[in-house]
């Protein structure tokens, strides 16, 4: 047409997906849930006592760690630095802590109790245990993701930030791999020292 000034052509924007805090929240909230039939009761019970037992083997399952050998680790028993340690060495995959039992629970797909028994019967010589099919886990609400020294206990050392997001199963292995190697070395060395004749008294 003429008299008509041309239009600029359109730019294309680059589609972007943004998911806010809160949905990715939600999403992993339902994700959890979803593993009880009664999803709305064990949303009453984050509500009303911070924690919700969930089945284990089949949307995940749990490796318990003991805190001594996570601590050994991290060289702290320190909540916030233990809790910065598992998010760099497990690559931000989702862990809960109970501190009552002393314990970490490291999130993993359903099916680690099956294809990596093998290796979890060598764990258990470390009091390492694999979750499976025919065991529930206190699991804190996801906004418990701090210690407090009151209340339920149970938080998110490393929260779980999207739906099916999991611990690397070689991860895990190589954590406790090296958390058995530490505590070896811890032993030897009091075990030396306990060996040594004492020093001399001096006149």
């Amino acid at each position: 047409m003429t008299g008509q000034p041309a239009l600029p052509p359109a730019e294309a924007q680059p589609g972007v997906l943004v998911h806010p805090a809160a949905d990715r929240r939600l999403a992993t909230e339902h994700w959890l849930l979803s593993t009880r039939p009664d999803s709305r009761q064990a949303r009453l019970e984050w509500a009303e006592y911070g924690g919700a037992a969930l089945p284990l083997g089949t949307l995940f399952s749990a490796v318990r760690i003991p805190a001594a050998l996570v601590h050994a680790l991290a060289a702290s028993t320190e909540w916030d630095a233990v809790d910065a340690f598992l998010a760099e060495a497990l690559d931000g995959g989702p862990v809960i802590c109970d501190p009552r039992w002393s314990a970490y629970y490291a999130l993993v797909p359903a099916s680690v109790p099956v294809t990596w028994r093998p290796d979890t019967y060598g764990w258990r010589s470390q009091d390492v245990e694999c979750l499976g099919r025919g065991t529930y886990l206190g699991v804190p609400a996801l906004t418990a993701t701090t210690f407090r020294d009151h209340g339920p206990g149970l938080y998110w050392s490393v929260p779980m930030e999207s739906p099916a997001e999991l611990c690397a199963p070689l991860t895990v292995a190589r954590l406790i791999a090296a958390g058995a190697h530490r505590l070896a070395d811890a032993d030897a060395t009091l075990a030396a020292q306990a060996d040594e004749p004492p020093a001399p008294e001096s006149a």
